[in-house]
């Protein structure tokens, strides 16, 4: 059994799936999940409920400034199936018994993005790994989060570009505050119209700063185009929106890979990573974005 999640768009909706296999009673299991003292040691919010359908559920942070959307209970059924809504999502366990323990079901429905899918699975990955911990009785496990989120946007092609004539499109969850992504963007200088973009603002040399909207927006003329970095809050990080227009359609394929790669260079550089340019990575990514314009093409 693989320890990656599942994804599949479903009616608008992402879904992610989990499964982990326990060497615990299902009664224990489903305590773990249930018992609001138990899940303060692997959820990633405080919790508090009654074990009914139509209860109300309060998720709280240490930091109380932080603010957590409600939810409701949707089912429970001891020792087998607990489900909720946490804002506009919906988390679903199911504890299967098998022998020697069991299996338990996490079904995380996000109504709120896509480019949420790669954050929430190396979130619960690491929450599943301390609950897990708990149950052993062993200490908490170290689970880097980042590879992770890395892992989830390269399998699920969250990282990807989208292609419309000679316009490309990224969307991408950075997982970091929106004044933190914008310092990195303009290497914390203070971008002006007609000046110079700051470097990070493209794979190649960008041009002049033809719009700016401090910490929101930041639009540049290109050698070959040009490009408008839109963020938007959300959370728990800024959403970073990249539109290109090129003059060649037909630079499509490189200027696509040349893109994905810097938006995952400043991602990490955001999360502490500086990285070299991968050019092996690049020439890949090229070859496939080639592959998806052809096979586009055909009739």
């Amino acid at each position: 059994m693989s320890d990656w999640a599942t994804y599949e768009d479903r009616g608008g909706a992402a879904v992610l799936r989990f499964e982990r296999r326990l060497a615990h009673p299902p009664e224990a299991v489903f305590r773990a999940i249930t018992d609001p003292d138990e899940l303060r040691h692997w959820f990633p919010a405080r919790v508090d409920t009654e074990l009914r359908a139509g209860a109300p559920v309060r998720f709280s942070f240490g930091d109380e400034a932080a603010e957590a959307p409600d939810g409701e209970v949707l089912e429970v059924d001891p020792p087998r199936v607990f489900a909720f809504t946490w804002g506009g999502d919906v988390l679903r366990w199911e504890v299967v018994p098998e022998p020697g323990g069991c299996r338990l079901v996490f079904v995380h429905t996000i109504a709120e993005r896509r480019s949420g899918v790669a954050r929430n699975g190396a979130g619960w990955d690491v929450c599943l790994a301390q609950l897990g911990a708990r149950l052993d009785g062993r200490a908490e496990p170290e689970l880097p989060w980042f590879p992770r989120f890395e892992g989830y946007a390269d399998r699920f092609g969250l990282g990807e570009g989208e292609l419309d004539g000679g316009t490309l499109r990224f969307v991408r969850d950075a997982v970091a505050a929106r004044e933190v992504v914008w310092a990195h963007l303009t290497e914390g200088a203070v971008p002006a119209v007609g000046a110079p973009a700051p470097r990070r603002f493209g794979p190649a040399p960008p041009g002049e700063v033809t719009a700016v909207q401090p910490e929101r927006l930041l639009a540049c003329a290109t050698a070959d185009g040009s490009v408008r970095w839109e963020l938007e809050q959300g959370m728990p990080g800024a959403l970073v929106t990249v539109t290109v227009a090129l003059d060649d359609p037909d630079a499509a394929p490189a200027a696509l890979a040349a893109w994905q790669v810097h938006l995952e260079l400043l991602i990490a550089a955001v999360h502490g990573e500086e990285r070299c340019w991968p050019a092996d990575r690049v020439a890949e990514l090229e070859r496939r974005y080639a592959g998806a314009v052809r096979a586009a093409a055909r009739p």
